[in-house]
């Protein structure tokens, strides 16, 4: 089991207000565990250990190579606790069990690639005026705030503070109240593994304390955040507040096209698999299902057929999904089914919902809608959940159309046998990320992610992740 409390200088404490939150578990409602609630007091505790960390302590002093180390022992250390922390994450998430397992593979995996990383950023040698030598170099910003969601917390953990420590930063991280075990669990196995005094510090809480109180910090250096778009607008607002900079991953409806000569057999797995993922509760979710007109009817039966054999379980069910993460998740999803339900939009499949499932768990049965008018809620807005919108579309022009006409832009699908058609329309797409043929393929964790619009800006994953937690300074030296 993690820790409960909150983790300044490598001691666990519990919050300056003494209370704490109950984590429920969503397949059936109850409390398993709780976290401490932390107020300012704690917040600022957390920031002021992160910032003796960089500018006096042990880990402000260490090379990118001893900094590398660290973190690839990490990825040795989850694989050795793997079974442990999939078993947390699927009880914390709801998520089957399998699934689980999946994303502390890929936990194990950020922390690899980002020890790998550490001492392979460079900086460069620039032609100058005579006499003069010139370079950069790439330095940490300082104290970073990280605030991440419940969805994914395995591996929004090492995807968010890998690359941060990699670059020399020290860390305070919230994790979402909702769920926030294997981060606190991770953190532990941190501490234990060699990471010096305030180099890694979680803050557990409610948003609008803790949350708002970390972002607003007037010592911290760098936000990086990732949840919903109206919470993006308060954490850029807290920045520029403190002329510091940020990475926002907003969510998405994103969009999977499908042309008359795509390999069906191929694309159905993945098509299905893109929504119904941990319930739907992915920003890179395969929301809308977009059909060329001509092959309409065969696509979308197939694809009905597939969909109905969707089952819903427990986490130890290890079906293909599981509850949502609150009842107020819940209640979001079906509000948006209860409004699709009105407009007489076609419910084309559902999936199938046990009767033994727990009563009181946060269960969603998986709902495919179509056609759905291109003007309905259910076509632009995030619904995160098991929802997917079935919509056809003429041509390729159309079909570009279609796909960008949403506030976000975070991911885009295309299934063609057609090469030359592949690139005309993926380059086309207002998105950050476009797989052909594919869909999120392989975790990704060495690919650049982010979004356009209103999915936000900056990225995460790949290298260019430490490129964001770093800053550039330049050198001038008159040698003549």
């Amino acid at each position: 089991m993690a820790r409960t409390g909150i983790l300044i200088d490598n001691q666990w404490r519990q919050s300056e207000s003494g209370r704490t939150i109950d984590v429920l578990a969503p397949a059936t409602g109850q409390p398993f565990a709780s976290i401490a609630a932390a107020v300012d007091a704690d917040v600022d505790a957390a920031v002021k250990a992160a910032r003796r960390a960089v500018e006096s302590g042990v880990w402000g002093r260490m090379n990118a190579a001893e900094r590398g180390r660290l973190l690839s022992r990490m990825a040795i250390v989850v694989a050795d606790h793997a079974e442990e922390l999939a078993q947390l994450e699927a009880r914390d998430t709801g998520k089957p069990i399998k699934q689980a397992r999946n994303d502390i593979v890929a936990a194990a995996r950020y922390f690899e690639f980002y020890g790998g990383g550490a001492d392979k950023v460079h900086g460069d040698t620039i032609p100058f005026l005579a006499g003069h030598f010139a370079a950069t170099e790439r330095l940490p910003h300082g104290v970073t705030a990280h605030i991440i969601p419940w969805n994914y917390p395995a591996q929004m953990f090492p995807r968010s503070v890998g690359p941060a420590l990699a670059m020399g930063n020290a860390v305070v991280m919230k994790p979402a109240e909702d769920a926030c075990q294997t981060p606190l669990r991770m953190a532990e196995l941190m501490v234990e593994n060699g990471f010096p005094e305030g180099a890694i510090n979680m803050i557990t809480g409610y948003g609008h304390e803790a949350g708002a109180a970390l972002s607003g910090h007037p010592d911290i250096d760098f936000i990086s955040f990732i949840g919903s778009n109206q919470t993006g607008v308060q954490i850029q607002t807290a920045a520029a507040r403190n002329h510091i900079g940020c990475t926002l991953e907003l969510g998405g409806k994103s969009a999977q096209i499908v042309f008359a000569d795509a390999d069906l057999d191929a694309a159905l797995p993945v098509l299905v698999g893109a929504i119904v993922q941990h319930a739907g509760q992915t920003c890179s979710a395969g929301s809308r299902l977009l059909v060329e007109r001509s092959a309409y009817d065969r696509i979308v039966e197939r694809v009905a057929e597939r969909f109905a054999q969707v089952r819903v379980g427990t986490p130890e069910m290890d079906h293909d999904l599981g509850p949502v993460v609150s009842r107020r998740q819940q209640e979001r999803v079906q509000g948006f089914c209860g409004r699709a339900d009105a407009d007489a939009i076609p419910l084309i499949a559902a999936g199938q919902m046990p009767a033994d499932l727990p009563q009181g768990g946060f269960f969603v049965q998986p709902r495919l809608y179509g056609p759905v008018p291109r003007a309905n809620s259910l076509a632009s807005q995030e619904v995160f959940g098991p929802v997917m919108a079935v919509m056809p579309f003429e041509d390729e022009a159309d079909a570009v159309a279609l796909a960008n006409a949403t506030p976000y832009g975070l991911v885009a699908g295309i299934w063609t046998r057609d090469g030359a058609r592949a690139l005309r329309v993926g380059r086309r797409m207002q998105v950050g990320q476009v797989f052909v043929n594919c869909y999120g393929a392989g975790g990704g964790i060495e690919l650049p992610f982010g979004g356009m619009k209103k999915s936000g800006h900056g990225r995460e994953k790949g290298f260019e992740a430490l490129y964001e937690f770093s800053a550039v300074r330049t050198m001038v030296i008159k040698h003549d």
